[in-house]
């Protein structure tokens, strides 16, 4: 049955099923190169999971983002795992990694790189800065300056950077995971409104369960999990995963439903900002990613509703009434996902 056909019978839900494994077995009607290069996604997945106990959906959000091409902003407080999970992923997919710590020194050279004269030589030499991998950790980004902030604005757009005028392409693939506390801003500069829009996700980590909390300590007595993890991933599979997920097919409707949804953040009466056709393209390639992940060629509008929250909530801006009302982004998300029409639902 072709993908076109599939989209008719099935109607899309607000909520979508927890990810468990159950979840991301693959149509039978997909190629074996498809079925081969999900088996790869889904084994990276689950091997992450033996490090970063019970957030699951995180890690399928992660790995999301890596297949459509863009970073991830993970706001929670210390110590939940926000960099054992970037550790882990750079291990298990076997991309080069370099980890950021930001604090109000650092330049904004200390991430695209520099040029510094070698006497001996009698001429400049370059420096490479810590975009220059596939996987960048900014951990606590909103404590660097603006100007170091917004160094990474370029290599998050593009996959490049400009040094004394030369252009110099970043690895690919190339992915931003940064973190920041939310609870000490203390000497921070929070990341501006255009900033954070680079982010095609924003999640938390959020705290493990009683049994999960058990199984964390019980698995670090001795030894740091993370050192049994193996790679089952490679940069230029993941390269080849990714020409895969931007095929998968997206009917018109599904091309409507997106923006329809977009839209009316911008109309919201509890809202002052809406999200930009930026966030309507996240959107669309998140959603793609995720039905990937899911096992499928084709998009349904469950895989838009299972990443819209995490892809637009911290493009908006509410207003000082909705604030004292303590609405959140979250709830308006929900609202909009309730009111608008879902494709196919009339045609079942």
């Amino acid at each position: 049955m072709k993908a076109e056909e599939k989209l008719k019978t099935i109607t899309g839900q607000e909520n979508a099923a927890q990810d468990g494994s159950k979840d991301f077995q693959t149509d039978a009607d997909v190629g074996e190169e498809f079925k081969t290069a999900h088996d790869k996604v889904i084994a990276a997945i689950d091997e992450v999971e033996k490090v970063v106990v019970g957030k699951r959906r995180e890690i399928v959000l992660l790995f999301t983002s890596m297949l459509s091409g863009s970073h991830v902003l993970i706001e929670d407080v210390p110590g939940t795992g926000k960099t054992s999970l970037a550790s882990t992923i750079a291990k298990v997919t076997g991309l080069s990694f370099k980890r950021a710590q930001f604090t109000p020194d650092v330049m904004a050279s200390d991430i695209t790189g520099f040029n510094i004269y070698n006497r001996q030589k009698e001429e400049f030499e370059f420096r490479e800065g810590l975009v220059m991998c596939n996987l960048l950790l900014a951990d606590e980004i909103n404590r660097a300056s603006p100007k170091t902030q917004s160094a990474l604005l370029e290599a998050m757009e593009e996959s490049k950077v400009t040094v004394d005028g030369n252009t110099l392409s970043i690895p690919d693939p190339f992915m931003v995971i940064a973190t920041q506390n939310p609870s000490g801003y203390v000497g921070t500069y929070p990341l501006p409104e255009a900033q954070l829009d680079r982010f095609a996700i924003k999640i938390s980590m959020g705290y493990p369960t009683p049994a999960e909390e058990k199984d964390i300590i019980k698995a670090r007595h001795s030894s740091n999990p993370i050192d049994t993890v193996g790679c089952k991933i490679n940069a230029d599979e993941i390269n080849a995963v990714k020409n895969i997920v931007c095929s998968v097919h997206i009917d018109d409707e599904i091309y409507s439903y997106i923006v329809s949804l977009v839209t009316a953040t911008r109309k919201h009466p509890s809202l002052s900002l809406g999200a930009s056709p930026r966030a309507s393209v996240a959107l669309m390639h998140l959603s793609s990613a995720y039905a990937f992940i899911k096992g499928r060629n084709y998009v349904l509008p469950d895989d838009i509703a299972s990443v819209f929250h995490s892809a637009i909530a911290h493009r908006l801006m509410l207003t000082q009434e909705a604030k004292l009302s303590r609405i959140t982004a979250h709830d308006i998300l929900s609202e909009i996902l309730r009111s608008t029409e879902v494709p196919y639902k009339s045609k079942r």
